[in-house]
């Protein structure tokens, strides 16, 4: 066998998965938004426009204003083992952020300037005051950002398994699925090509890293996360979102400023090392940090009870003294 002929099949090897995967995802069904949410019985889903993009977001309740900020690559389903408890102490607010769940998917860079400045317009735009803002992972870490560059719409803040780290102990630990997945991610060609290639498999592997027991993700909410992903445009954003991951550990410089009350929350189980998280709590000034026993990274899901107790006792009717501790 000639060198040509060795070459040409070396090309083939390289060019058909890539082919392949553009077929792939050309024949993907294109999933429609659902008109409710199956969680919450009563709960509206509404569409707000915040510099023309087109955002799903919810509000229910009546209290405290009280902001709910879920993690990259999830939606505000992820809040839906808590919202019915809070919803009878809070309003509580969760939105998509642009380019994940059912909102609209931009064409943007998805760097953490991005989110900060998306979240600042959904307060403003629905003039949401006072606000006791929830987030989890890099909801968490847009919370602590936006407390600190002193938005007056920020009254209080609960940060939970706030993702401010760099990659290494982050989600491409969660599992060897997720390593292999997300790691190339970055590599021109090799990391799109995967993207395309992604499956049901995949999708539930990688969700089931963040919580301490698969058993918390149900079924039908694994089936939504992979059916989003199914979303034209989507996977575009979320390789352009995974280039900026190591700029959000930026944010703890940050911090120091923070004025406002400030709630830590880590799950036992968390990706975070526990160096980090010291780090980070001993940047707030004033903060108070709790650790959730069995916990994961996705705290609303595995730990809601504990959780809920948690926000609800930090809340703006409460005092903010709360001792150190674990739950």
């Amino acid at each position: 066998m000639t060198t040509e002929t060795l070459a040409l099949i070396a090309l083939a090897c390289v060019v058909a998965p890539v082919l392949v995967s553009y077929v792939v995802e050309a024949l993907r069904r294109r999933p429609t938004a659902p008109a409710r949410v199956p969680w919450g019985p009563g709960v509206t889903i509404d569409y707000a426009n915040i510099g023309g993009i087109r955002v799903r977001y919810l509000k229910t309740g009546r209290g405290p204003n009280l902001v709910l900020l879920h993690t990259l690559r999830t939606q505000l389903d992820i809040f839906g083992k808590i919202i019915p408890r809070l919803a009878e102490q809070f309003t509580v607010y969760a939105c998509d952020y642009p380019g994940h769940g059912w909102s609209d998917i931009p064409n943007a860079e998805y760097a953490p300037e991005d989110f900060y400045e998306w979240t600042e317009a959904f307060l403003e735009t629905l003039d949401i005051k006072e606000a006791c803002v929830v987030g989890v992972s890099i909801g968490g870490t847009i919370a602590l950002v936006l407390a600190a560059r002193q938005n007056p719409r920020v009254a209080r803040v609960i940060a939970i398994n706030p993702y401010d780290y760099p990659p290494a102990g982050g989600i491409r630990s969660s599992s060897l699925v997720a390593r292999l997945i997300l790691g190339p991610a970055g590599v021109p060609i090799l990391g799109a090509t995967l993207m395309r290639l992604r499956n049901r498999f995949v999708s539930d592997t990688i969700m089931a890293g963040g919580v301490a027991s698969a058993d918390a993700l149900s079924p039908q909410l694994r089936a939504e996360f992979y059916e989003v992903g199914e979303r034209r445009g989507h996977y575009q954003g979320f390789l352009r979102l995974l280039s900026h991951e190591r700029r959000w550990a930026e944010a703890r410089n940050l911090y120091p400023q923070i004025k406002v009350p400030t709630l830590l929350v880590y799950g036992e189980q968390d990706w975070a090392p526990v160096a980090q998280r010291e780090r980070t709590g001993g940047l707030i000034p004033g903060v108070v940090v709790r650790t959730v026993g069995d916990g994961g990274h996705f705290l609303t899901l595995d730990r809601p009870a504990e959780l809920t107790n948690l926000i609800v006792g930090f809340g703006p009717r409460t005092s903010t003294a709360m001792p150190v501790g674990r739950v």
